[in-house]
């Protein structure tokens, strides 16, 4: 089976610092060149290590939105362990407490 490689970038410590990136229409406009069946893993460190991408990585977090009620983030964690034996943290959820 065919296979998508993303270079994923870390630079910065939040969404604010890490400059210009696609948006949701930029992103699917470019995606529609690849082969629709290829699975898609996101690369980090040159190609060190690698994560999965699932519908449970999205997160959709509008800036509109009022948070009237309080919450926290919840890491989330890859399900496969990596060769030193943990999870890397994939995305994060919210929980309103």
């Amino acid at each position: 089976m065919k296979k998508l490689i993303i270079n994923a970038n870390r630079n910065g410590y939040s969404p604010d610092q890490c400059g210009q990136t696609m948006t949701v229409a930029e992103l699917i406009a470019y995606l529609e060149q690849f082969d629709e069946e290829a699975q898609v893993f996101l690369s980090h460190d040159n190609g060190y290590t690698y994560g999965s991408i699932t519908e449970r990585d999205f997160i959709d977090e509008c800036e509109d939105e009022e948070e009237d009620e309080p919450s926290i983030e919840i890491p989330v964690y890859s399900e496969e362990p990596g060769e030193d034996g943990s999870h890397e943290v994939v995305g994060y959820r919210r929980e309103y407490v």
